[in-house]
Order: structure tokens, then sequence, then C-alpha cells
């Protein structure tokens, strides 16, 4: 063990204890490389004086903090969330973009789309390995607005990215399914009612009109397809009925469900915000409820935001999603396409105009990765701020959104909307794994390809 490692461990700072809410177990954490180890609940203090740890950590721990330097400040993108168009034929009330954008905003036509394309295919080809495709996400407002040009788009460069829709599937025709499904462009959808009430409470058309039935249409057509999930935002509204969400998408043979916090970027979200023990409560009850469905059925309903979670403790650098590292995905993993050609860090930031990075046709990828707008979110470093800088599980959380830190808290220096509810995942997710659980809400063969370098009985 190196004398740094040793002067943390002799002062009882190396490990920071963290009770997990198990009867047996709590885990101690080193915050600065991830690093996380179950012990003996009665013992945790010992952590810093356990001669089998200590020198078993003080040989990895090099190695530990430059992997999670590499994955907090290594990164180049492998992915761009598009946005066709600026408009919207729902009128969501927690939506993060303005609601003049979304009821009389622009198309982007045709020819920008497949220019901006191939701007973006240029891009890729010099910062990602010749076997691997670029993921393009057709995102936000609603992209089938702007159907004709996205399907154009698609089968142009359908050799250069992987192509996904996120949609609010109303207007998921047999048409448009069809030719999405015959092309294995992966599909997402939202929900956030089992009943029409329930959804109808925050996702309505601008005439007020419910979408509950239209998305369960698409979800029954959708049965079976190998590539679809569903985003339920949790609100006020829903958070009493998040076991039903579960238990009716297990009944449609969703894969894959994001049981979503609000991004409290702007107010509307703010006014529909769950308090976090109570948004804790009710997360964990359904995620109780896969795990008995999978016990009964068989068959695994995957909540990819939770499972993200596991996966970023138990292998951090496997994750897929990068909302809970800091800093996060957005200008690193990925950036945004707005419909005017501007690049933006992430979607979330598209109504926010001081994060516009510059256009795409004119200043490119290199200049918007470089200029301030980007780098204000790509260097937000939860080590350097209070309270996330003294906190133990600050890379398994990431303090997110860097949005809604800066627009609900005043900062990129703040914490984001859940900073409780995060650590309660944490520590659920913890217990989990302490029990023996994880794999059963992870995707089969998660491991593959992953190696374990460090294991201590």
């Amino acid at each position: 063990m190196n004398a740094v490692l040793a002067e943390r461990a002799a002062r009882g700072t190396l490990f920071q204890p963290v009770d997990i809410g198990h009867p047996l177990y709590a885990a101690v954490t080193d915050p600065q490389t991830a690093f996380w180890a179950l012990v003996d609940k009665n013992k945790v203090h010992e952590a810093n004086r356990d001669p089998d740890l200590l020198a078993a950590y003080g040989a990895k721990a090099g190695q530990f903090e430059q992997e999670l330097h590499a994955l907090r400040f290594g990164l180049k993108p492998s992915g761009v969330y598009l946005n066709p168009t600026e408009r919207c034929n729902l009128n969501c009330t927690y939506c993060y973009l303005p609601d003049t954008q979304r009821s009389s905003g622009t198309h982007m036509s045709a020819e920008i789309l497949h220019a901006s394309l191939g701007k973006l295919r240029d891009y890729f080809r010099s910062v990602m390995p010749a076997d691997r495709k670029p993921r393009a996400i057709f995102h936000g407002a609603e992209p089938l607005m702007n159907a004709l040009a996205v399907f154009e788009a698609i089968d142009a460069f359908a050799d250069d990215f992987v192509f996904g829709l996120q949609t609010n599937g109303t207007l998921l025709d047999d048409k448009a399914l069809d030719f999405l499904t015959s092309r294995n462009v992966s599909i997402g959808l939202s929900l956030d009612g089992p009943v029409a009430d329930i959804t109808d409470a925050t996702r309505r058309t601008w005439g007020g009109k419910s979408v509950h039935d239209k998305v369960l249409r698409a979800m029954e057509k959708l049965r079976g397809y190998g590539s679809w999930s569903v985003i339920t935002t949790c609100t006020t509204e829903n958070l009493p009925y998040l076991t039903r969400m579960v238990e009716l998408f297990h009944a449609h043979e969703v894969p894959t469900c994001m049981l979503n916090t609000l991004r409290c970027t702007l107010p509307g979200a703010r006014g529909v915000k769950p308090a976090d023990g109570d948004m804790a409560k009710a997360f964990f009850a359904a995620m109780d409820r896969t795990y008995e469905l999978y016990q009964e059925s068989g068959r695994k309903l995957m909540v990819a935001n939770f499972a993200n979670i596991l996966i970023g403790i138990l292998a951090p650098t496997a994750r897929r999603l990068m909302c809970d590292i800091s800093p996060c995905g957005g200008g690193r993993a990925f950036f945004a396409l707005a419909a005017d050609g501007s690049l933006y860090p992430c979607s979330e930031f598209i109504g926010l105009p001081r994060f516009n990075g510059g256009s795409l046709l004119l200043g490119g990828v290199e200049a918007a990765l470089d200029s301030a707008a980007f780098r204000e979110v790509t260097t937000r470093d939860v080590d350097r701020f209070s309270p996330c800088g003294d906190c133990a599980i600050r890379h398994f959380c990431g303090s997110p959104c860097p949005a809604e830190a800066v627009e609900m808290n005043g900062g990129m220096d703040k914490i984001g909307a859940f900073c409780d509810f995060y650590k309660e995942q944490v520590n659920y997710a913890l217990r989990l794994i302490a029990d023996g659980k994880a794999d059963d809400y992870l995707w089969d063969g998660w491991d593959e390809g992953t190696e374990t370098v460090f294991a201590l009985s």
C-alpha cells in the first residue's frame, strides 16, 4: 500500500461507512475510486485496520482510480440524440421543452437532416473503432411529427448508425410500425398510468384528450418485437400506482421499462415532483414486485434505470446509461442535435439557449465539444462541491441532472432534485447484492466480457 493510502487508513478516512439498512451487512467505500465492500455491520469501523482488506485494496487502488478517471473524463461520444422537430402533439405537464417550441416550433427539413447525418457519420468515424456503429436516437419533442424526413434518413444511413426512436406512441400507426420493425429500429414508448385517468393527469393532447389507449394499442402491436421499451415518468399523480405499472408491463411482455424520476429543469415538472421518501417507498415496492413476477413466471421485466445503478456498482465501466456518474454523459458519451441544427450537451438542455454549442453544419462537433456551453456541463465534478464532495456513494449517483441543478437549484455546483432518493436507491441495490439477488434484476449475460479484478472473502 502506498504512503497516501496508508495515511488515510491510519486517519480512518480511507474507507467510509455506509449504513445500507441490512440486518447483517454495512458497506464501506473509497469514493475516490468507487471501490466498495460489504462488511459485518458490527465491525464496520474495523475496515480501516483490516490488514487483508488494506493489502488487497492497496494493490488495486491505482488501477481503480485510473479506470474511474477514464470513465469520467476520457470518453469520446458514441451516440447522438436527433431532434428532427420542435413540435409535439402532446402537452405533458413535466416536459423539459418550452411549450412555445412544442406548440408552434419548426421541423428540420429532410435535406438538413441528411446533411447533418452525413456530418455526424464523418465525426463518429474519426473517433470510434471501425467495427462499431454510433447510436442515433430520434427523440423529443415528437419525432413522428416529421415522420417522412425521419424515415428517409433511416433508410439513407442504415449502414452508418444503429437507429432508435423515442415516441409518445400516438402516431405509431401500422405503416410506421412496419417500417421501423422491418429495419430493426429500437422503439421507446411512454405511459404514465395503469389506467387512463392516471395517465391523463400528466400526459394529454393540447386539446385535453386522452392518449392512454393509443399507447396500449402500440404496446400490444410491439409484443414479441426484440427491441422496444416503455418509460414511466414518476410524479405525484402516478406514484401510488407504480406497482400496478410493472404488473401491466409484465402482462404485456414489455422487455424493458424505465421508472424515471422527473427532470425538474422547468417549473412545470416541479409542480408534480414527489418527495424523496415517497419516491423511494413506491419505487422499491415496484422493484420488489418485478422480482416476485420473475419468480412466478420465469420472465424478467428489466427496469433499465435501476439495472444501471446495479451495474454501476458491480462493474462501473460496464454501465449503459450515463446519468448516474459525474460528469454525466452529456457532451461526453453523447450529445443532442436540435431541430434548428444546433448542438447541445443533451436534449435536456435544448430549452436553455446558453447551452447551445453552435451549429453542426457550420461549426462541427469538435467545436461544440470545446465550446464554453459544453465545457460547463462536461467539467461538472461532484468531488469539488458540497454536499457531494463528502458523500460516500457520489460515484454511484452522480448528482443528476446538471440541467435541473442549474435551473432548479442555481448552479452546476448544486445537487439535483432527488438527492435523498438516489442515496436510498444505492442502499437498496447494495442490499440486493448482499442477499445474492442482484442478477435477478439484471439482463441475462450482463457480465459477458467483464473481468473480475477484485474479490475478497
